[in-house]
């Protein structure tokens, strides 16, 4: 409240701020609109630009899960994809709104849904690996509960943080260039010690590919100009030139991969809910073993809270909506639905849900309130009915996306120490080994291992967080778990 106007003896009346315009109805009032210096008009052009900057991945995210094959052969079923997709998108960004009241929209993490299809599935059925995403999304409304989230995160150096989230940059901008057909993966009998070549045989051939070059192209050159809505307008451009390139060209629809382009036959469609549910919370662990599930959890929580943390801190400060101690008003409730996200999406069979820093569009714009989150995830549920527009959606035209999101994640390398070593080290190998072992997993673990390495050798283990050491001593326990087995026979 500000306060009344003061005497001083001696001096003359001081002038206290003036109030806050007084709230215009009760959504203002709810959302504190006016208090936050917004306007409606403001609230609804930030929620329909952020929504326009993450629309993509209603189309992108059934792509790279229904790409994954489980451990006896299963698909997912890319229509049945894209509405559990948009569904949680809708409903978690809706929550973050009326709970947390703030512009930050959810939907199915990019990393996080690659973890899933490359890693968990293959070694399980689908439901067991988004039972582990459910089991994930709990544990992380453990710790925020507890208070312990922010403990575990503060435990891990900011170098190695960072590092995180390039490494997972660097690997999906890997596996976009390689599903686009951009690099193709060369087979033993080829004659070759190159494992991954450009295009087939080391040449860029057919109309597919051209359309991947053309779309990379546009969206770089738009995010460039900071275009709102960069990856979404490449994609639906790229889209429409390849149906276009489809129609009038002799081209093997096995060149397209997963969908051939083509003008659909219906706009509107009935979304199919049939994946949802489709959860077995602890069947991966009798596939993998108890210390694998395990791990795998771990990954998936580490992954999910990271990127949340930074996006949903991005938005703050972008917002202005941070104290003067750097904290953001509500972030238990935000906390709290974020974890929810994880839930919903792997209980809807789409992966984790989590904040997307495409936000910041609609902070640009003028949002402030979670008012604009009713605007982004009422978009995202009309989507539902528009499945078959995005089932015409090749690869070629959504892997941009994957490329342009890996160099937005590497930007963050200029905030690791490069001249500490006991820093620098760890997180060159957790950046090159997600993309060199195809696994994000194998990345984290070995950069904790060196890290703990490096300050123990250095006489530096005292300023190691003891849950560090906990950490990398299972990781050591996964990277060493086959001889281990051997040597106890089992």
């Amino acid at each position: 409240m500000p306060s009344p106007t003061t005497t001083v003896p001696g001096a003359a009346a001081a002038t206290a701020p003036a109030p806050a315009s007084p709230p215009r109805n009760a959504v203002d009032r709810f959302f504190k609109i006016t208090e936050r210096g917004s306007t409606v008009s403001r609230e609804l052009r930030g929620g329909l630009a952020t929504f326009f900057t993450m629309a993509y991945i209603i189309v992108l995210n059934p792509i790279i899960l229904s790409s994954g094959v489980d451990k006896y052969g299963n698909q997912l079923d890319n229509a049945q994809l894209v509405t559990a997709t948009a569904l949680t998108g809708g409903l978690t960004t809706l929550l973050m709104g009326l709970i947390g009241n703030v512009p930050v929209a959810l939907a199915t993490g990019l990393g996080v849904n690659t973890v899933v299809a490359l890693q968990l599935a293959p070694q399980m059925t689908w439901p067991d690996a988004m039972g582990m995403v459910v089991l994930a999304g709990l544990l992380i409304i453990l710790l925020v509960a507890t208070g312990l989230r922010e403990r575990v995160m503060n435990a891990i150096p900011a170098g190695l943080r960072k590092a995180i989230s390039i490494g997972i940059g660097l690997f999906i901008a890997f596996i976009g260039l390689v599903d686009s057909g951009f690099l193709s993966r060369n087979p033993d009998a080829a004659g070759t010690t190159v494992p991954v070549g450009l295009g087939q045989g080391g040449h860029l051939t057919g109309w597919p590919v051209l359309i991947f070059a053309l779309g990379a192209l546009i969206t770089l050159v738009l995010l460039t100009r900071k275009a709102k809505g960069a990856i979404l307008i490449s994609i639906l451009s790229m889209t429409v030139l390849a149906i276009v390139v489809n129609a009038v060209a002799d081209i093997d629809p096995a060149e397209w991969g997963l969908t051939v382009p083509s003008v659909p036959t219906q706009v509107v469609g009935a979304p199919d809910f049939g994946l949802i549910g489709e959860v077995s919370l602890f069947g991966g662990f009798e596939e993998v073993g108890l210390l694998t599930g395990c791990l795998f959890v771990f990954t998936l929580v580490l992954s999910c809270f990271f990127d949340a943390m930074g996006s949903i801190l991005a938005v703050g400060e972008e917002a202005k909506l941070m104290d003067d101690k750097g904290r953001m008003p509500r972030m238990g409730r935000i906390l709290m639905v974020d974890g929810l996200g994880v839930v919903f999406g792997g209980g809807a069979s789409c992966s984790a849900n989590g904040a997307f820093v495409e936000s910041t569009a609609g902070v640009g714009e003028g949002a402030r309130t979670g008012l604009a989150n009713m605007v982004t995830g009422g978009a995202f549920l009309l989507a539902l009915v528009f499945t078959p527009l995005a089932l015409v959606v090749p690869s070629q035209a959504a892997t941009p996306a994957l490329v342009a999101v890996g160099f937005l994640l590497m930007t963050q390398v200029r905030g690791i120490e490069w001249d500490d070593f006991t820093i620098a080290i760890p997180a060159f190998l957790t950046i090159a080994m997600m993309p060199f072992t195809y696994s994000i997993t194998n990345g984290i673990g070995l950069g904790f291992l060196v890290y703990v390495i490096l300050k123990a050798a250095t006489g530096q283990a005292r300023r190691v967080p003891p849950l560090m050491w906990v950490v990398s001593a299972f990781f050591l326990v996964y990277f060493l778990l086959d001889p281990i087995q051997q040597a106890l026979g089992v």
